[in-house]
């Protein structure tokens, strides 16, 4: 069942050895970042670290808690991403079409939709402390100054919940918010992200929007912030089938919201319309710092918190970092989902170096002659897969995984004015080599094998392969050989 807090999860990681609590003293002013970026830079993303003494602050810092595959299972509580990635499917199809709930009684089999519909609560640990009006002061919290020529301290971990003006539909989205003084914030909300269609909206009709930031709620729920779900599906509804039970939601004390029970801190406002306030620079997942920009600001009316409340961070840099791994479970998860519409698809790579949009290696079961190029197409076609400024398509027998076969195969398939194409569309608003912002050009390189039927009229060469015979032979004496172990070159 489902993580009943951000402090079970801890117990949880410490146990399994995937955490190390830090008692000498850090700063949130570039110091625990520095620490914390070397170490997302060891093998496997190293540890997850409770940082237990923050000088002038009452409460410890946990940062890199999703920064390994292993942690990012331990947080979904399965052993393997692949165990819930057929069920996620099926969830999806549910949701998508007429009511959600008329989908779930048609799939008794799928036993763990049964639960998952979130759950009001009275009284909420979140709401043991609360302040409101002029007690309110974000100063308080050990928001971390992550990089030297940032605008301002960040916080990078909010779950931000909006309801829609018109049509009261929530979402529940991960922007970071830049703390500008005790009880305002900047809402980095791109212009293609949901909660930037609610404010939109609100601003069309001359509204406030009430928003509140969840800030370390139960791990389930910190992912499916993250995750690139159809405009339809409620984040939260996604939460609970994730943890297997309905998220717990208390309303807020200041605005007409639910935010998750079990968060760490709570915060309560409103975004005006028309209003925009300099945001910026920030050190960004793309290793580069995001230009300041005006954004919409975050009035803070009321703070809620734990008596004793965790400061869930992250923070984003050059890969890889705590983020690759948030990315790469979302590539496991939703893979099964892109096959449905491209059932040609084999496997899907989006390296870490790529940063999520930049770079995608797909291998295709190719069927007729420009089936790459229909596949390109297709996935710029798909929700945020209209991001990736770079698709290259491999055959089936390429494993896309590997970063030496794929650089291997697209030095040698590849030839340049025949086989790569250019699009424009919209790229990600973080991409600062697009002429325009948001507007941009995207590559897509065909890198499998050319048929007859493409105008390649050569003889396309064999892969190099050992006998068969010969290569089970030297696997039987390989171990005797010792070479494994010659470090004599």
């Amino acid at each position: 069942m489902g993580y009943d807090s951000l402090q079970k999860f801890i117990k949880v990681l410490e146990k399994q050895g995937e955490l190390r609590r830090i008692t000498q003293p850090f700063s949130p002013h570039l110091e625990i970042t520095e620490v914390t970026d070397r170490v997302c830079k060891l093998k496997d993303g190293g540890p997850a670290l409770l940082f237990e003494n923050v000088p002038g602050y009452d409460m410890p810092v946990l940062m890199n808690a999703f920064g390994s595959m292993k942690r990012m299972c331990l947080s979904l509580e399965v052993n393997d991403l692949e165990e819930i990635a057929a069920d996620i499917l099926s969830f999806l199809e549910a949701e998508a079409p007429n009511t959600l709930m008329k989908k779930l009684k048609m799939i008794p089999k799928l036993r763990r939709l049964a639960n998952i519909f979130p759950k009001t609560v009275g009284r909420a640990p979140c709401q043991e402390v609360v302040l409101q009006g002029d007690e309110v002061d974000l100063t308080k919290i050990p928001v971390l100054t992550c990089w030297p020529l940032d605008g301002g301290p960040f916080i990078t971990l909010p779950v931000v919940i909006t309801h829609h003006p018109v049509t009261g539909k929530r979402n529940v989205g991960m922007y970071r918010l830049q703390v500008y003084d005790k009880n305002t914030t900047g809402m980095h909300w791109h212009k293609h992200k949901g909660g930037a269609a609610h404010y939109r909206a609100a601003e069309h009709r001359r509204e406030r929007l009430p928003a509140a930031v969840a800030i370390g709620p139960d791990p389930a729920v910190t992912y499916a912030a993250t995750a690139p779900l159809p405009d339809d599906l409620d984040e939260m509804i996604f939460a609970g089938f994730l943890r297997q039970e309905p998220v717990e939601l208390v309303q807020c004390v200041d605005v007409p919201l639910y935010v998750p029970a079990a968060s760490q801190i709570v915060l309560e406002g409103y975004i005006e319309p028309g209003e925009r306030r300099r945001e910026g620079p920030f050190g960004d997942h793309t290793g580069y710092y995001s230009l300041a920009d005006e954004y919409p600001v975050f009035h803070v009316t009321a703070l809620t918190r734990r008596r004793e409340p965790v400061y869930p961070a992250t923070i984003v840099g050059k890969p890889p970092m705590e983020d690759c791994y948030l990315a790469k479970a979302t590539e496991r998860l939703f893979l099964p989902l892109i096959k449905k519409t491209l059932p040609e698809i084999v496997d899907m790579n989006l390296p870490m170096e790529g940063v999520f949009h930049n770079l995608a290696f797909i291998s295709i079961d190719k069927r007729y002659p420009g089936h790459a190029r229909k596949v390109m197409h297709a996935l710029w076609g798909l929700g945020q897969m209209m991001f990736c400024k770079m698709i290259v398509i491999y055959d089936r027998e390429v494993d896309v995984q590997d970063l030496g076969a794929v650089l291997w195969r697209l030095g040698n398939n590849v030839d340049p004015r025949r086989d790569v194409v250019f699009v424009d569309g919209p790229v990600d608003a973080l991409d600062h080599a697009s002429p325009l912002p948001h507007y941009g050009s995207k590559m897509g390189i065909d890198a499998t094998r050319k048929w007859p039927e493409e105008g390649f009229t050569r003889e396309w060469p064999a892969v190099i392969e050992m006998d068969s015979g010969v290569r089970e032979k030297v696997d039987r004496i390989w171990d005797r050989l010792g070479l494994n172990n010659d470090r004599s070159r």
